[in-house]
């Protein structure tokens, strides 16, 4: 694919021991709140301490109460939130119920600080910039493959870069450089175009020797002069054969990258080659083998096309979901062929507004991350799906994505 340019802790089994904050506003002192020990802020807001098994039932009672959400913390976050403002550790956030003993001991903190060091080193290891635009590496086009059939429109490739001569590597969810030859009008040598990576770390061969891309040619009529308009590198890349050399530089990028827990649920939202990254994340999760990544959370794509003929790699996914039915969900949003529940055509957006509902619980999680790819255009009728069922429980969906944002679990590349 082309480029153009809320609360993240591991999931604890035993949810009904957890507790969240939920800061309120538009409610006043009165008995019911006193019971909840919630006293109001200078803010005028109010803090209610909830437990994890109680958190839509106390949504849908604050909303009744005419109460508005305007954050939601786990407990110790919000314990230090307050604490630091107020520049003391002995003030606490309203009291809890204390939680029932885990069945299993807590982890010594050695063992927690051994695990927060080993995920810092971790993080300083993404690859960014191994090759720049004044030294790119050569590589060589080992496949271009036809991904849209007979019936569909639009021309989009598979291609298959061998890396194996260079110290390229890369992550899920990055992107690379493609420096097409020549010049511009100007004279000047043509400037590198980014197109998010479609493989794993590993390459589809799995011999960490290759990268791929998927792309779509631009093509478009002049306004003026009615003339056909080829993209420059869209085209070279779409036209390349078997043995042609290629300009990569990168690679850049850590909005989207793959979170490293097994267990995590991953909802994925593409439009056309915005697949890209999501293919990565899928052959990752479910078609590599890994000793020190096992993937035993769920993984929901939403993928929005205008023709079923215009599926990228239909039968690969087809073929996960029918192997994982337990981790894996497709639904598609085919534009040109399904109807949307007004009797319009079924866009991406469409199909998140059916499943606001679903998509939201599963977003109260603390280890979910949503991701989309593809047409900007789509970001404003997912966000409306979305606040049509947040704003039901006094919840802003907005305020509540830069929560998700902030906390890296809301990843976002549009163009």
């Amino acid at each position: 694919m082309y480029n153009s340019s809320a609360v993240g802790k591991s999931a604890n089994t035993q949810a009904g021991n957890r507790f969240f904050v939920y800061e309120v506003v538009g409610l006043s002192q009165n008995a019911e709140s006193a019971q909840n020990n919630s006293p109001i802020r200078r803010s005028g807001s109010i803090l209610i301490t909830v437990p994890y098994d109680r958190m839509n039932q106390e949504m849908r009672r604050i909303a009744k109460m005419g109460g508005k959400i305007v954050s939601i913390r786990p407990l110790s976050e919000a314990a230090e939130a307050i604490a630091n403002a107020n520049g003391s550790k002995n003030n606490t956030v309203a009291e809890a119920p204390q939680a029932e003993p885990q069945s299993q001991p807590s982890k010594p903190m050695t063992q927690a600080k051994d695990k927060k060091a080993k995920a810092k080193a971790k993080a300083k290891d993404i690859p960014v910039n191994i090759y720049k635009p004044k030294n790119p590496y050569i590589g060589k086009c080992l496949s271009n493959e036809a991904l849209v059939r007979e019936g569909g429109s639009g021309r989009v490739q598979h291609l298959v870069f061998d890396i194996s001569g260079g110290d390229l590597r890369y992550l899920e969810g990055q992107s690379i450089g493609i420096i097409p030859p020549g010049e511009d009008e100007k004279g000047k040598p043509h400037k590198l175009r980014l197109y998010s990576i479609a493989s794993t770390r590993h390459g589809d061969n799995e011999d960490d020797k290759t990268v791929s891309l998927c792309v779509r040619e631009l093509v478009y009529q002049h306004p003026e002069t009615n003339e056909t308009v080829y993209g420059v590198c869209s085209s070279f890349l779409c036209n390349l054969n078997s043995g042609d050399d290629v300009q990569i530089t990168g690679p850049v990028g850590k909005e989207m990258l793959l979170p490293d827990d097994e267990e995590a649920t991953v909802i994925m939202i593409a439009t056309g080659t915005g697949i890209a990254p999501f293919r990565a994340f899928l052959w990752r999760m479910f078609k590599e083998k890994h000793e020190d990544y096992q993937f035993k959370g769920l993984a929901w794509l939403f993928f929005g096309i205008p023709y079923t003929a215009n599926i990228l790699y239909k039968e690969e996914l087809e073929q996960l979901q029918k192997e994982f039915p337990e981790n894996f969900r497709l639904t598609y949003a085919i534009s040109r062929e399904q109807k949307n529940a007004q009797g319009g055509k079924m866009y991406i957006q469409d199909r998140i507004a059916e499943n606001a509902e679903e998509i939201w619980q599963l977003l109260q999680k603390d280890n979910t991350h949503g991701y989309i790819c593809g047409l900007k255009g789509m970001e404003d009728g997912i966000d409306a799906g979305m606040s049509a069922v947040t704003s039901k429980q006094g919840i802003d969906w907005s305020d509540y994505q830069k929560q998700l944002k902030k906390a890296h679990r809301w990843h976002v590349e549009t163009y």
